[in-house]
């Protein structure tokens, strides 16, 4: 049962979903997340076992058989990528369950690098696991849990739990997150001897939210290389803290742009990034706009990824600077957004959407504008949300 202090999570039914199906869950995401809570809250009953803790890696390593005979009903296995050989021990003993029509044996294993665990499972784990990801807290989790959630609020704070369950410490609570887990992935990932120009680079980049990534100009500013700035950028994608939304392509004649726009996971490390201590301080922000643009980007992810679906998100530029925030792809469909921070609407807003619309014609299924406002037009072509109020999964969409 889902303790009253702790904030329920949509992804707790695709969880308890897939073990229908699945001997084996894997669930990657950020550090503190929430994917420990989740699973130990979903299964108390299974032993827990944390890979972080070197007396209980090195005595797995020692004798990796000899875990999984102690635990015949299965087990969670936190921060597994310290030990990805650990996912070869679980296939032969899922397979060998299979065979001998024992099913009720379990595991969970988490991990929050993203190539490590994920390489690991691909080679080994086809067909026997599930594989899921949390994000940070959603909007919708934190309304749902009665928590204040005006805007600007919302982007200072971002979505981890340790920052909604004491907000007078969020600085003192990013500060630690970068400093203990974005450095210390950081040396595990590669060989970092001064750990300063890559704290440049990640404020940098949080400078950069929603543009397009330059590495040659990153490399300038910085002062390595352009191979360094791609291979740092790398890192902090597999530790979940930045990703890229590609351009989206097709033949239609146009010069499009090949390069990927940054955003952070989490807007409240962002914040923190930019030095940004308050919503006073956010709402006179040159990249407020910026900010709100990832913060509904995120919501998107999270919407999809609490499914156990990896929504396929792009956005459009061509050379003539015809931009849209954010296309979503289904398959042979398109749906096309644009997201504005302000809460006042203007019918400017949808001449981007009516260019793409009638550039695609009937392959576009649905366009929105996604805003801070309080109107709702519900309509399929041209419809007007606030970002609280819009969903992916809208039922006119379905």
């Amino acid at each position: 049962m889902q303790s009253k202090e702790l904030i329920y999570r949509s992804l707790s039914e695709e969880i308890k979903r897939c073990f229908d199906f699945f001997p084996v869950i894997t669930l990657t995401g950020p550090r503190q997340s929430g994917k420990t809570t989740i699973c130990r809250e979903l299964y108390p009953d299974l032993p827990y076992v944390n890979l972080e803790e070197i007396d209980t890696l090195n005595r797995i390593k020692e004798d990796p058989q000899s875990f999984f005979t102690n635990h015949p009903n299965g087990a969670i296995i936190d921060e597994a990528h310290h030990y990805p050989e650990i996912f070869s021990y679980i296939q032969v003993n899922v397979d060998e369950d299979i065979y001998q029509g024992k099913m009720d044996r379990k595991f969970i294993v988490t991990g929050s690098s993203n190539f490590a665990l994920l390489e690991k499972v691909t080679q080994s784990m086809a067909g026997r696991t599930a594989v899921l990801t949390l994000l940070p807290l959603s909007q919708k989790e934190l309304q749902q849990a009665g928590k204040k959630t005006d805007t600007d609020r919302l982007i200072l704070n971002g979505g981890y739990p340790a920052v909604w369950k004491n907000e007078t410490a969020r600085e003192i609570i990013y500060r630690n997150y970068f400093t203990t887990y974005i450095e210390r992935d950081v040396r595990s990932i590669i060989n970092i001897k001064d750990l300063m120009p890559f704290q440049t680079f990640m404020r940098l980049c949080a400078g950069r939210i929603g543009t397009e990534f330059n590495a040659s100009a990153l490399s300038v500013a910085v002062g390595v290389s352009v191979p360094t700035i791609n291979n740092w950028l790398s890192v902090l994608a597999a530790s979940y803290t930045v990703y890229l939304l590609s351009p989206y392509h097709a033949n239609i004649g146009k010069r499009l742009t090949k390069t990927p726009k940054l955003y952070f996971y989490d807007t409240g490390l962002a914040t923190f990034l930019l030095g940004i201590e308050n919503e006073e301080q956010l709402k006179t922000h040159p990249l407020r706009g910026e900010l709100f643009e990832n913060m509904v980007v995120n919501e998107m992810m999270k919407e999809g990824l609490n499914k156990g679906k990896e929504e396929h998100l792009y956005f459009y530029r061509d050379k003539t600077q015809r931009e849209i925030d954010v296309i979503r792809m289904k398959a042979l469909d398109l749906e096309a957004y644009e997201i504005k921070s302000g809460k006042s609407y203007n019918g400017d807003y949808y001449k981007q959407l009516k260019f793409f619309k009638d550039l695609l014609g009937d392959q576009v299924k649905r366009t929105a504008v996604i805003y801070d406002g309080e109107t709702n037009n519900r309509d399929l072509i041209n419809g007007l949300y606030n970002y609280r109020d819009f969903s992916l999964y809208d039922n006119k969409t379905l």
